[in-house]
């Protein structure tokens, strides 16, 4: 794959720092392939993968002004990228300890029930864990923590509606692959 020459790199990022939209998706277009496959690499999973190039991106959209064009960018999307899936294997194994701690303990029913309940909790973590990291924590906030929606928001710093949206898109996604079982 041909790179990006630095001299015009350097110029797309100033260029950037002025919030220049042009050089942003000059800049996305040139490296968003190459850190979907990084993540892919260490995720082994699309969402995910294609969930950390817009959280990369968009992290370079908010520190536009502080960009410095001297400094080696791919190496500073690189190491965002790579902060970003260490977070996200963090998570995953919080959110792993926390269906743990969660899990249901045996009762005196019978044999078939405790099969069919246990079957269906370990199918529906598995959805859970299907869905991107960010919409995971969010649902897993919401429906195991019990926080509402305004203290979601709070909590992540991101808009009432972003939350609501991300909710009514894990809670159809895990419909429809239970529907499927």
């Amino acid at each position: 794959m041909k790179y990006i020459h630095k001299s015009r790199e350097s110029k797309l990022i100033i260029s950037l720092s002025k919030g220049n939209i042009l050089a942003f998706n000059t800049l996305f277009k040139e490296y968003s392939i190459r850190l979907y496959h990084f993540s892919y690499g260490f995720l082994k999973s699309r969402a995910d993968a294609e969930e950390i190039v817009q959280e990369v991106f968009t992290k370079i959209w908010q520190k536009r002004g502080e960009l410095r064009y001297e400094l080696s960018f791919k190496s500073y999307l690189f190491t965002i990228a790579f902060n970003a899936i260490k977070k996200h294997f963090r998570t995953e194994a919080q959110i792993s300890k926390y269906i743990a701690t969660r899990a249901p303990e045996k009762h005196d029913n019978s044999t078939s029930e405790n099969i069919n309940y246990n079957s269906l909790f370990k199918h529906v973590n598995e959805i859970i864990d299907q869905l991107p990291e960010r919409r995971k924590e969010i649902f897993i906030k919401s429906r195991f923590d019990g926080l509402s929606i305004s203290e979601i928001s709070r909590d992540l710093k991101i808009s009432k509606k972003t939350i609501e949206n991300q909710l009514t898109n894990a809670l159809s996604f895990i419909r429809v692959n239970l529907k499927e079982k």
